[in-house]
């Protein structure tokens, strides 16, 4: 899916909101992905090919994105309820639909463009449709920017602009499963909508666009280095607690969220800063603490049944962890064997220069292409 890096579907809302924040973004370095946006990719890439095949779910089993796989338990809690919701919007199958399409503005806003998940039209109703396949915050429909930004660009994009052409409604549909949510505006509105995001794109392309704190900054990237963000932390950290009356405390409470996500942001560039090879002085990256896994899971159970476990004991839906039989081992007043098990450390997490633990050390990208063609 292609995206501006000026303004897109997504980022539409924190845009016209703080037209400062696209400056700050582009500073940023590229955001790693994830396995949740990877399974969400999988996710749109699949349906997508269904619903302009007519497809049947299961034949895209084990169908791969990077390292997300689509299972059947992703079919059945994600794919069918998504499909599902076609039939409650389209009951007699006669909407003319086009899934997938880059979308944009052309000389109005050039460089400004999205991917629509769905664009159709039923009769004299436009629809466009939005698929949201995590399992984190609820997204409603009713002036939504995302769907707003689609329907705009889809009227001046060739493609798509077919759904458009003398309609008297335009419909926003999200489907969240198992939630289906629908919202009915006009061509009207989605043409204000248009003028307002011109206005907010052609602000963000002065040297000094406002820069606006509130909950559109939930996604964005830009908060670990915004003076907004980082004036607001620096206040606080200054507050003493303790002369705070009550309305000034439920004040900044509403504030403690956004905060609390400012921080997390913050670790997770530094982290991604560390893990690339940059160095931030007084932080230093260290390994996560190991936890032992057994070596071999075949030889560990015919040892711990060879000290006398039950198989009650040595087994739950697998075999049981190396702390609970060394556990099970001691009432025994037996010993667990070193050669059965190995520390593993699950990954490397950002502390102080001070800190204990030895630093990890990141091999250059350079360096570990080179060494990886010799293996």
């Amino acid at each position: 899916m292609n995206h501006s890096n000026i303004v897109g579907g997504s980022t539409a809302k924190r845009v016209m909101n703080c037209p400062g924040s696209v400056a700050l973004v582009q500073k940023m370095p590229p955001q790693p992905s994830n396995k949740y946006a990877d399974e969400g990719t999988l996710l749109h890439n699949v349906i997508a090919e269904i619903v302009m095949t007519d497809k049947h779910p299961e034949e895209f089993l084990h169908t791969k994105y990077n390292d997300q796989v689509l299972t059947l338990d992703l079919i059945d809690n994600k794919l069918v309820p998504a499909l599902a919701a076609l039939d409650v919007i389209d009951p007699n199958k006669e909407m003319e639909i086009e899934a997938e399409t880059r979308v944009g503005f052309g000389d109005l806003l050039p460089d400004v463009f999205g991917s629509t998940d769905l664009i159709g039209r039923i009769g004299s109703r436009a629809v466009v449709l939005d698929w949201k396949f995590g399992d984190g915050v609820a997204v409603e429909v009713e002036e939504n920017p995302q769907l707003m930004f689609y329907a705009a660009a889809a009227m001046r994009t060739e493609e798509t602009k077919w759904a458009f052409k003398d309609v008297e409604e335009i419909e926003m549909v999200i489907v969240q499963p198992p939630q289906v949510k629908r919202w009915v505006t006009t061509p009207a509105r989605i043409a204000q909508f248009e003028k307002d995001l011109v206005k907010a794109v052609k602000l963000a392309q002065q040297p000094n666009a406002e820069l606006k704190i509130g909950d559109h900054c939930r996604w964005c990237a830009a908060k670990p280095i915004c003076p907004q963000m980082t004036g607001a932390v620096d206040r606080a950290l200054k507050t003493s607690i303790d002369g705070l009356d009550a309305p000034t405390i439920s004040a900044y409470l509403k504030n403690a969220d956004m905060l609390e996500q400012w921080i997390t942001d913050l670790r997770a560039l530094a982290l991604q800063m560390l893990d690339s090879g940059a160095r931030l002085p007084e932080y230093k990256l260290v390994a996560k603490r190991a936890i032992r896994q057994w070596t071999d899971e075949d030889k560990a159970k015919v040892a711990l049944f060879a000290f006398g476990l039950t198989e009650s004991e040595v087994m739950e839906t697998s075999i049981i962890s190396p702390a609970k039989a060394e556990k099970a081992l001691k009432k025994r007043k037996q010993a667990l064997p070193d050669d059965l098990v190995v520390a593993i450390s699950s990954g490397n997490t950002l502390a102080s220069a001070d800190d204990p633990r030895p630093e990890v050390m990141i091999l250059g990208k350079q360096l570990t292409a080179a060494l990886s063609k010799l293996q």
